[in-house]
């Protein structure tokens, strides 16, 4: 375990549970962030997040059943993550998802730490998970002060209880983001400006209850100047995701991490996803096919999301990013942050937190610096 000096970061304190780190591993799903990453960011105490949308592609099952698969696969990679680490772990779902709901009591059922809720709003629960009632944390997604009210309202309403956190993601992140095309390039819908807004929205909720919300900052973090630019904005933690792929311990194949590797600012696209939301992905020969028009025919054996345009999707986006997970990046490829460009090598989970502290430390030394009088 990496000691941190009493300067640099004071913890992140989630429901019942505390990370020694104000750091987030983003999960990643469709087999990017299993246990492998997930037990090697929480053994550094962080919090490592097992990204659960498609997560039982490896089974054999998979394309005949997908549901049991999926379950089957969710309650494996929480055993392994455990048999790994005594550090915290999370689930990262997808609201979205046709079988949202069967993840979330597996997820609760097997003693996760923190469920992590996003693309949609988390606004109705089984009645055996309902906030407030069960040990897991529950840290909703949001990409607006809007969201964040709605979702505050409803909770306070139904279940006279808070969410634990709430991550506001920006639109420099990578895959499916929560902002219309137009919005993601401007100054307005900045994370910069989400943040404030959010914590401005929170405020009068945290009176009435009583309790702290921790925000966390999310989309496009990938540096410890970062880190340190958004804690002294005002949030809590921060989520990172880009920053973890090109590790010894990241899930997915050596041919994703490699695409990463190569890629360049220019590589880093937006595309429109079958799903109907603009996503963030490192430019190939696949995307690049689909853009001229070409069709990439599919069967779907099962509606993984409830927003998939089924009949006017050019391709199967849960084939494409299983095929990315696995190396074949002919027939599929890689979400990625605005920053995978500036991704250099292959380290491990340990040696990338070691940089992040560095990082941190030099940006507050140079911020003191700066506003020293003279």
């Amino acid at each position: 375990m990496i000691r941190l000096k009493k300067k640099l970061f004071s913890g992140l304190r989630i429901g019942n549970f505390k990370a020694k780190l104000p750091i987030i591993q983003g999960g990643m799903s469709v087999g990017i962030s299993l246990s492998g990453l997930a037990s090697a960011v929480a053994n550094e105490g962080g919090i490592g997040v097992i990204g659960g949308a498609a997560i039982g592609m490896l089974e054999d099952d998979f394309n005949k059943n997908f549901r049991e698969a999926n379950t089957r696969a969710l309650v494996k990679e929480i055993k392994k993550a455990r048999e790994k680490s005594n550090g915290l772990i999370g689930v990262n779902l997808m609201v979205a998802l046709s079988d949202y709901e069967d993840l979330l009591e597996v997820a609760v059922k097997n003693g996760v730490d923190v469920l992590f809720l996003g693309a949609g709003l988390p606004l109705r629960f089984p009645e055996s998970i309902q906030p407030g009632k069960i040990k897991t944390a529950l840290a909703p997604i949001i990409s607006s002060a809007r969201a964040a009210k709605i979702i505050l309202e409803s909770w306070a309403r139904k279940f006279r209880k808070l969410p634990d956190a709430l991550v506001v993601e920006g639109p420099k992140a990578g895959g499916h983001l929560g902002f219309k095309k137009e919005q993601i390039d401007h100054p307005d819908f900045q994370l910069e400006k989400i943040l404030p807004a959010v914590i401005e929205t929170i405020e009068p909720y945290q009176r009435e209850f009583q309790v702290k919300i921790p925000v966390i900052a999310a989309g496009g973090i990938y540096s410890g100047a970062d880190v340190h630019r958004f804690l002294a904005l005002g949030a809590d933690g921060v989520q990172m995701a880009t920053r973890f792929v090109t590790t010894h311990e990241c899930d997915a194949s050596e041919k994703f991490k490699e695409a990463y590797l190569r890629a360049r600012r220019e590589d880093l696209v937006i595309i429109n996803s079958p799903v109907g939301l603009p996503g963030r992905a490192i430019n190939n020969s696949f995307l690049e096919d689909v853009s001229r028009g070409v069709r990439k025919p599919f069967k779907c054996s099962w509606k993984c999301l409830k927003t998939c345009q089924l009949k006017k999707a050019p391709y199967c986006i849960a084939s494409a990013l299983t095929n990315a997970k696995k190396g074949n990046l002919l027939e599929g490829f890689s979400f990625a942050g605005v920053n995978a460009y500036l991704s250099e090598k292959i380290s491990s989970v340990r040696e990338v937190i070691a940089s992040l502290i560095e990082e941190y430390d030099r940006s507050l030394v140079e911020n003191q610096l700066a506003f020293r009088p003279v």
